[in-house]
Parts: structure tokens; C-alpha cells; sequence
């Protein structure tokens, strides 16, 4: 199993076709081999989880029985050949599961985990929530100081917010250093820690799912500017 994580730019005046695209897409994505979970995304500006949406950029989240499966729809699909037109650029980040917990949609689409606990090398987060009506004040009130920290953050290479309904479900995909890097933001980083002791506290979720990638290729530009090109070979 592997997964990916494809965000796309948009010019300005094709932010129409963005918006078709999140309709049209979805037949070709029923019908790929190989594909066992999918999401088409929006992002918002910041990096991070964001009340405005960036309509030039756009996400889709993928898992893959193999590697081969993605290779072939990069070569050959719908979706690619779409974005080759409309799109000015694109950054992909291909990983495999290292640990995950909780659900999306009712499931835990990460299940197959990387054995090496001993693993030592850059590490991709995925926080992903569905955020209760009667919480949203608290929550959004909560997000500019926490993304302030990610950015400063030791460790911290680049995040994008994603999201499949804008307010509610929304997600953050971070890239870091090391794990331990991951730890110390989440756990000992004080502004981080007592929102999460709050979240849990007032019950700000109706579902949520955190999970650690190991990333195995990264390529092209985000944000127009090559972020991170890799490939880890020990993965």
C-alpha cells in the first residue's frame, strides 16, 4: 500500500474548470485500478488550516494497492491529462504508512503500517478532522496562533491545508525533519498541546484521524517553487 498526496495550480482564469473538475473527476476515480481510497480536495492559503480558500489550488489524496497503480495513472489517466491542460503546476508526495489512528468516512484507510519503529529520517503528518457545528467558533479561534507555531516550528519543511467542505472537514498535510521534530511540536510545544487538551476537553470532533507517512518520492513545485524535491531510498 502506498500514499499520495497530488496538489495541483491553477491560472486564474481556469478557476472554473478547477471547480468543474471536482465533478467531473469523480467517475474516472470510481473506475481506477488499483485505487482503494480517494478524496478530491480543496486548499486554503496558508499552509495550514484556513477559513479562506485558495480556488487556484487543488488536492487529491489517494491510496494504492501499489506503487505500479499510481505509475500507471500518472502515465495514463483522465485526471493527468486534465491537469497537463489546465494547470500551470504540480507537487506530488508519495509515501508509505508509518502509523495512523482514528477514522475517515467511518474507516482507517492507513491500515497497513511500516514495521521499523527504528526509522530515522523525514517524516509527513496528516491531522484530519470533522469539526461539530456547535464548535467551530472555538475552533477557528484557535487556528492563527497554532499555524503561527507550525511555521516557526524546529524541523518544519512546508504544510498545506486541505479540506472536503470549507469550515468543517478540513485536514492539514505537514512534511517535517524527523519524527522527533513532529513530537516536540505536538506534545511539548505549549500553545499546541493545550488546544489538543482542549479539543478533547469540549469534544470538538464528530470524527478525526491523525497518521505519520514515510515519504518515499516528492516531486514538482508547490506553491510555484520546488519544495522538497526527494526520493528516500531506505524506504
Amino acid at each position: 500500500m502506498i500514499i499520495t498526496l497530488t496538489i495541483v495550480r491553477y491560472p486564474k482564469y481556469s478557476i472554473p474548470f478547477a471547480i468543474l473538475s471536482m465533478a467531473l473527476f469523480r467517475l474516472p476515480l470510481w473506475l481506477t485500478q488499483g485505487i482503494t481510497f480517494w478524496k478530491l480536495l480543496g486548499c486554503g492559503k496558508n499552509g495550514s488550516f484556513d477559513i479562506q480558500p485558495d480556488l487556484t489550488q487543488w488536492g487529491l489524496l489517494a491510496v494504492w494497492e501499489k506503487e505500479e497503480d499510481f505509475n500507471r495513472f500518472q502515465q495514463n489517466s483522465f485526471l493527468q491529462k486534465w491537469w497537463k491542460v489546465f494547470t500551470k503546476n504540480q507537487w506530488t508526495v508519495v509515501c508509505q504508512a508509518y502509523e495512523s489512528h482514528g477514522k475517515w468516512d467511518g474507516k482507517n484507510p492507513f491500515h497497513t503500517h511500516v514495521t521499523d519503529k527504528n526509522y530515522q529520517g523525514k517524516i509527513a503528518v496528516l491531522t484530519r478532522a470533522s469539526i461539530r457545528l456547535s464548535k467551530l467558533k472555538g475552533f477557528w479561534s484557535n487556528v492563527p496562533q497554532v499555524a503561527s507555531n507550525l511555521q516557526q516550528a524546529k524541523g518544519f519543511i512546508t504544510s498545506i491545508g486541505i479540506g472536503e467542505m470549507p469550515f468543517i472537514r478540513q485536514a492539514t498535510f505537514s512534511i517535517w525533519e524527523s519524527l522527533d521534530d513532529v513530537k516536540q511540536f505536538a506534545y511539548r510545544q505549549r500553545e499546541h498541546a493545550d488546544v489538543i487538551k482542549r479539543t478533547r476537553k469540549e469534544d470538538w470532533y464528530s470524527e478525526e484521524l491523525f497518521a505519520r507517512f514515510i515519504p518515499i518520492r516528492i516531486e514538482g513545485n508547490l506553491n510555484e517553487k520546488p519544495i522538497l524535491d526527494y526520493t528516500n531510498a531506505t524506504a
